[in-house]
């Protein structure tokens, strides 16, 4: 089973997990949230991402979710992950990309995993009341 760490600026990942958790069931091992703040250095966020790394790597990966690209959390797991087999990263989660993720990733390579997210993430980013008013 792919592992998952939702590293965000605030508790906002943890508020994503609470919340996906809730809609598709507790998901009880590997997945971690990693909150930071802009009163942590960029070496503490580094050393809390790397432990979240090390205690969830395991045979089938890790899919890193991060806020935002370009943001702290993205620039911290970039280079941290760059050369480590298994380990993707995933810049923008949202609710239904966690969602699909945990429906998800039983039985699917890191790699899928990382696919499955960002392909939710393009479905769930749109204009709701101009599709409805379309097919009316």
């Amino acid at each position: 089973m792919v592992n998952i760490i939702v590293i965000t600026h605030g508790e906002f990942g943890a508020y994503l997990i609470e919340a996906a958790e809730g809609i598709v069931g507790s998901q009880a091992e590997g997945v971690r949230a990693v909150p930071i703040s802009s009163r942590l250095s960029v070496g503490e966020v580094k050393a809390r991402l790397e432990e979240a790394i090390e205690a969830l790597r395991g045979e089938d990966g890790i899919v890193v979710a991060t806020d935002m690209p370009g943001g702290t959390p993205c620039n911290v797991a970039m280079p941290l992950v760059r050369d480590m087999d298994r380990v993707h990263v995933v810049s923008g989660v949202n609710l239904y990309m966690l969602i699909a993720a945990f429906n998800a990733r039983r039985g699917a390579s890191a790699c899928e995993l990382a696919e499955t997210m960002v392909s939710a993430g393009k479905r769930s980013c749109a204009d709701i009341k101009n599709i409805f008013l379309a097919k009316a």
